[in-house]
């Protein structure tokens, strides 16, 4: 073989022979190919497989899109009016507008018409800096066309001159141009003769002229509502890109989403379903982007996100998550837009590569998603067939996952204990015992002991099973429990057991507490058996419970079971219950391994076989676990009766038996636990901490966690120690949006509004104690006249407190239970005191704004009743800087930042910079927009989200009858509350003057004693004591037990933390001992009724006689004698007082405490919240001078005004504030001084550089807290 030259091996070749050498590069492939394509036939668009040479379609599609750039160069003298194409052998292309100047251009010395068709790497497009919305970018466009022709031949006239220029021979040979003076409107027209040979055919084919038939109506479709398009002399008859799409859509009633309002200069989508993959049919700048780019990504990532909120927000779709993927395979999405100076991955332009960034165009004319455009998008059925097939594909999979087999051992399920037998031939005869926990694992453990391991196996469950009924598919899927389950019993999906043979196990044996939570593990184990195995639930025996002792009594050798407090309760009621031992058993965990053992000899009196009998069973079960059935499920609690019970001596127990007298109680008590009382505003949680901390009478700080285990002891609370430190610190937060009054001080991170209070510290680490305020809100003195609950034997809690304000409009409430759950917002506590004195005064109550203490942003009430929230925004034209001082209530500041840095992040960001500012209390975001988008900002609240409805529509509360009950309006929670307060205070006006009654009686007969002592009309000396006695009851004397009875229910519910509280005769220090006798008589005479025996017990008169030596002098008669006459003052003074007054001096003490504890805030937050650091500047090239301008007409109507707390106007009569700033900075305040010359330091953490101050409370009694401050340096 010879070798070939260097000049062989090495050529040029000019830039013709390089373009008709290598088409790929240029045009495309010059190969014949088969592939599915768009055409036109009978009106309609069809995808067809059509033969076709892409080089020979790309050459057409130069000429068509050069045509319709020039619409864009379109000027008020020179408006393009048409486009005219005519295709066979020879294709012609013609248009008007904007003239191609026939001219010699200077430097190149040739006409300007043949420059730009006829040279390479020439045109008008090369400036970048320039932004255009043109197709042709790279010099070459037309002359592809010119090089691929037989022959091309150029026409223009500019309006004075015609020019006309032919190329033959792949624009190798030109003729002479022609050039003459022509006064008619501009135009330019080509017409070329492909080159048919090099493109593998003889003339044009007819796939290939309905390809580019196809073209044709493309541009009428992008610009047919601007411009006419000709086709073969014949007008298309599409005027807008909305018509064009209907060639698409199969019928006239197809879905077809488009919202005019959406459309703007640059953008027009129209999208529709897609039945089998993602469809899109796309144009950049008149090019068709058979391939995509980033502007179809853009468009549909959107429009997917639109969907998947909707999804995510409606509770129909939330059963299964859908991928995005899967939302994308269902659209087909129509996009025309103009890109500025648009790129692509090749010459052939079927792939946009420019970034979302660099697209171009004014904010205003940006893509967006329309909520007209959004909510027609949900009305379609895009979303709900893409949800069915979504699901049809979870299930596929859940079916598969769902499938257990009967095998032997199983391995890699861990904690299972499984039966010998299982899984083998006798499994039938097999019992799975599911345990709560792995403490009752140990219990069940210890008791198999007893009936062997070959037919028993148990399994602990991790917690509460998950309600299936309602999950998602995906939340099943990914259920590890309910997969366990399956395996370990054998069963399979959708099969209906007409026997146990098939399974592992042949029936299940549910071991857990005897109490409300255990009756709902039982009851989720019943509804996942009976959501997915129905004919498992009918089936005898399948279902059991294992039922152990709740309380045992035991006197000598006799021990009682009770299985519930509702039989116990009958019994102590028929017994002297002080004669027996009585335990309590919180849990399974409780009984030792020897009872166990007496448990399982015992199998059949601890075992209860649930009972299939019939539709109403399926009813039952599907109304306690059906989400739909709320509204059943709250007339179902409506009749609810706590003293409806299970019988457990029974073998058999019902479905709807069990749902009705058990499982009503959890679902009761879900919600007594999850929605607070219209009188107090606590849940029950919040009510042991406040119960345990007025016990405690903690005024020291105290460690959170130490505090959680004195509650647990001494108020019987039966959940994790978590869920009892997390309402600790939620009783303690302060920050803005959370307590308008913290009945706990937080000593320490509490959390702040940067998460919510979630980014509290460990419990550990912090102290709390009661806040001041607390015990004005909570008057000690009804602390005797509240309900006391008894739980395991002692007395707790009360069923509520009585404040004299409602708490539950003070600081609101969140809570979802079973059938209900609530939302109520905070309201300011002065409003709600005036309210009050106003109804006293006769007034009715009115409707109020919500209030938030700290917050500066701004609350509106709507017509409808609920309100609006709004955050406060600056937005600055002349530096496009947006400031943003306050948040929504509950959009916390991570979250929000969060969700900004995610904004930043997106392509095509109007946001270019972040700074934050922020203080403990305060909230500043500083924004850098980008160039002249303050100005064209319509919405600045709507588009930073800084507005969030405040809902008042689902006031639900417990009232003063423990009855569930919701509210359609604050007044009507004031009026309830209002009405049970003021009976209150007769109760407590009762209670004191029965107080001072029997004070009175006690003095009047002391003092009587020491004066007849004293005269010796009693003598002491050498007396028995019983003659004593007789002798003071022949003078008249009071027996003990005839003293006037003041009942109080706080010394029974305290116990001995209240010892110094107990004598409620006498307060003097110098009687105690006293006082110690006589509650040691009250216990002992009381039951005796001595007052209708002739007997006298010589302990009545110890009060008497008891009193010490002392008591006989001048001083001790004159003190006494004094005490009487006050007591009687003080008798008849109250007396005489109306309740309405009692309220009001209540109502004056706790604003005069409120203000105080505001004073302190104000002076804390002026003192640590100083704005820092230079805010964000930007240099602009013009109006340097400018002054910066607030947007406010696009913010509300006037300049946004910072809330106003009411405090200062309502509590003018008790204060003359100096309001000067030098004097806020000057002051630190303690508010909560614990001893007289206590020193205070102020935290480092919350002052900085803050010198350490002490200060002295002068010993003496004032009502209003005196504070000596020392100066901070400004």
């Amino acid at each position: 073989m010879r070798q070939k030259t260097i000049e062989e091996q090495y050529k040029k070749m000019t830039h013709i022979e390089h373009i008709l050498q290598r088409p790929d590069t240029y045009i495309g492939s010059l190969q014949r190919t088969s592939e599915q394509m768009w055409i036109i036939q009978n009106g309609k668009m069809i995808q067809k497989e059509i033969e076709y040479v892409p080089g020979f379609f790309k050459i057409f599609d130069e000429i068509l899109v050069n045509a319709a750039d020039n619409l864009q160069r379109d000027t008020r003298q020179h408006k393009q009016s048409y486009i005219k194409v005519d295709i066979g052998n020879e294709i012609s292309i013609k248009n008007d507008g904007f003239p191609i100047p026939v001219e010699i251009h200077k430097e190149q010395q040739i006409y300007v018409p043949e420059l730009i068709f006829g040279v390479f790497l020439t045109g008008s497009n090369f400036d970048d800096t320039e932004k255009r919305v043109v197709g042709g970018r790279n010099g070459y466009g037309a002359k592809l066309t010119n090089v691929y022709s037989t022959e091309f031949t150029l026409e223009v006239c500019d309006g004075n001159n015609y020019f006309k220029l032919v190329w033959s021979n792949n624009m190798s040979n030109k003729q002479i141009p022609t050039i003459k003076q022509l006064k008619k409107d501009p135009y330019v027209s080509i017409t070329y003769k492909p080159d048919y040979k090099r493109f593998g055919m003889k003339e044009i084919e007819t796939d290939t002229q309905a390809l580019l038939t196809r073209r044709v109506y493309d541009l009428a479709g992008i610009y047919g509502n601007r411009i006419n398009v000709y086709l073969n002399d014949e007008k298309i008859k599409i005027n807008s890109f909305q018509k064009y799409v209907d060639l698409y859509l199969p019928t006239e009633g197809a879905i077809k989403i488009f919202d005019k309002d959406m459309t703007t200069p640059r953008w027009e989508v129209v999208v529709s379903y897609s039945p089998t993959q993602f469809q899109h049919v796309s144009f950049v700048n008149a090019i068709n982007t058979a391939k995509g780019g980033t502007h179809v990504n853009y468009v549909t990532d959107k429009i997917i996100q639109e969907i998947q909120n909707e999804m995510n927000n409606n509770k129909k779709y939330k059963s299964i998550e859908v991928q995005k993927y899967q939302i994308k395979q269902s659209l087909w999405v129509f996009i025309n837009c103009l890109i500025d100076n648009p790129t692509f991955d090749s010459q052939t332009k079927e792939n946009m590569t420019t970034k979302v960034s660099e697209f171009g165009g004014s904010s205003e004319e940006k893509f967006k998603v329309t909520e007209k455009f959004s909510k027609a998008l949900i009305k379609t059925d895009i979303i709900e067939t893409i949800f069915q097939q979504a699901k049809a594909k979870a299930d596929a999979k859940l079916n598969k996952q769902l499938k257990g087999t009967k095998t032997g051992r199983l391995h890699g399920i861990e904690k299972l204990d499984d039966a010998n037998d299982a899984g083998k031939k006798n499994s039938e005869l097999c019992t799975l015992i599911l345990t709560e926990g792995d403490s009752a694992k140990a219990l069940a453990m210890a008791g198999i002991d007893i009936v062997g391991r070959d037919r028993y196996g148990v399994f602990p469950l991790k917690g509460k099973l998950l309600n299936v009924r309602e999950a998602s598919l995906k939340q099943i899927l990914q259920n590890e429990e309910i997969e366990n389950l399956i395996k370990i019993i054998g069963l399979q999906k959708e099969r209906q057991y007409t026997d146990l043979k098939s399974l592992r196990y042949g029936s299940v044996m549910i071991m857990t507490d005897q109490d409300i939570d255990g009756s709902h593990i039982k009851g989720l184990i019943i509804n996942f058996i009976h959501h997915f195995w129905p004919s498992l639930v009918k089936y005898s025996g399948f279902l059991k419970e294992f039922v152990t002792p709740l309380i045992k009594a035991t006197k000598g050798n006799q021990t009682i079971p009770f299985f519930t407090v509702q039989d116990f309760n009958k019994f102590a009621q028929e017994e002297d219950i002080k004669s027996w031992k009585i335990k309590y058993y919180k849990g399974l965990g409780t009984s030792d391994d020897q009872e166990a053992q007496e448990y399982f000899k015992n199998l059949r009196t601890h075992t209860i076989q649930f009972r299939y009998d019939g539709d109403e069973d399926d009813n039952s079960i599907d109304l306690c676990f059906n989400k739909k059935k709320a509204n059943d499920r709250k007339q179902w609690l409506a009749q609810y009766n706590h003293d409806l019970y299970v019988d457990h001596t029974k073998s058999e127990l019902g479905y709807s038996e069990f749902i009705h007298k058990e499982l009503i109680h959890f679902s009761m008590a879900d919600n007594i636990r999850s929605i607070p009382s219209l009188m107090d505003g606590l849940k029950p949680g919040q009510r042991k901490v406040l119960f345990a901390c007025f016990k405690r009478n903690l005024k020291q700080e105290i460690k959170v966690v130490q505090l959680g285990g004195y509650i647990a002891e001494h108020s019987a609370y039966h959940h994790g120690d978590l869920s009892l430190v997390s309402t600790i610190i939620g009783m303690a937060q302060n920050f803005v949006g959370s307590n308008n009054i913290n009945l706990l001080l937080p000593k320490g991170q509490f959390g702040s509004r940067a998460m919510g209070g979630k980014d509290h510290a460990s419990a550990r680490y912090i102290s709390t104690a009661l806040n001041k305020i607390t015990r004005y809100v909570f008057p000690e003195q009804d602390d005797h006249l509240l309900k006391y609950l008894e739980d395991d034997g002692q007395m707790v809690e009360p069923e509520y407190y009585v404040p004299i304000i409602p708490m539950s409009l003070v600081n609101g409430a969140e809570g979802i239970g079973t059938g209900w759950s609530t939302s109520i917002q905070n309201y300011n506590p002065i409003e709600l005191v005036q309210q009050i004195k106003n109804r006293l005064d006769g007034q009715q109550f009115l409707s109020m704004t919500p209030f938030y203490r700290n917050f500066d942003g701004i609350i509106e009430n709507l017509p409808n009743g609920n309100g609006i929230i709004k955050g406060i925004i600056d937005c600055n034209e002349a530096t496009d800087i947006v400031t943003i001082r306050e948040l929504p209530i509950k959009k916390w500041t991570r979250n929000y930042k969060e969700w900004l840095d995610k904004e930043m992040a997106e392509e095509g960001s109007q946001i270019v910079d972040l700074r934050e500012y922020h203080t403990k209390y305060k909230i500043h975001f500083e924004i850098q927009m980008a160039d002249g988008f303050v100005q064209s900002l319509k919405n600045p609240l709507e588009y930073f989200k800084l507005s969030t409805p405040a809902s008042c529509s689902n006031m639900v509360l417990f009232d003063s009858n423990n009855k569930i009950k919701k509210y359609e309006c604050v007044s009507d929670i004031m009026e309830e509350f209002y009405q049970v307060r003021l009976q209150f205070y007769h109760k407590r006006k009762d209670y004191l003057i029965s107080k001072l009654d029997r004070e009175v009686q006690l003095l009047d007969n002391k003092l009587k004693f020491i004066k007849m002592v004293i005269s010796e009309e009693i003598k002491l000396r050498n007396v028995k004591k019983i003659d004593l006695v007789k002798q003071l009851d022949k003078n008249g004397f009071t027996r003990f037990s005839q003293l006037i009875q003041v009942k109080s229910t706080k010394v029974k519910a305290f116990g001995d933390s209240q010892k110094q509280q107990k004598n409620v005769d006498d307060d003097e220090s110098e009687d105690q001992e006293v006082s110690g006798d006589e509650g040691k008589q009250q216990k002992k005479q009381i039951s005796k009724k001595l007052q209708s025996t002739p007997s006298i017990d010589i302990s009545e008169f110890n009060y008497l006689l008891s009193m010490p030596l002392f008591s006989l002098t001048y001083e001790k008669v004159e003190k006494l004698q004094e005490e009487l006459n006050q007591r009687v003052q003080s008798r008849d003074a109250l007396v005489n007082k109306e309740v309405s007054l009692m309220w009001r001096e209540d109502l004056d003490k706790f604003v005069e405490a409120y203000e105080e504890m505001n004073e302190i805030e104000l002076r804390l937050i002026n003192q640590q919240e100083k704005m820092p650091g230079k805010q964000m500047k930007k240099p602009k090239k013009k109006n340097d001078k400018q002054d910066q301008k607030i947007v406010e007409e696009k913010v509300q109507k006037s300049k946004p005004i910072k809330s106003k707390d009411p405090v200062e106007d309502i509590l003018s009569k008790y204060k003359k504030q100096d309001e000067k700033q030098s004097e806020l900075n000057s002051k630190q305040i303690e508010f909560n001084a614990k001893s007289q010359n206590q020193k205070l330091q102020e935290s480092k953490q919350q002052v900085d550089n803050s010198k350490q101050v002490s200060q002295s409370i002068q010993g003496r009694r004032i009502r209003k807290l005196k504070v000596e401050s020392s100066s901070e340096d400004d």
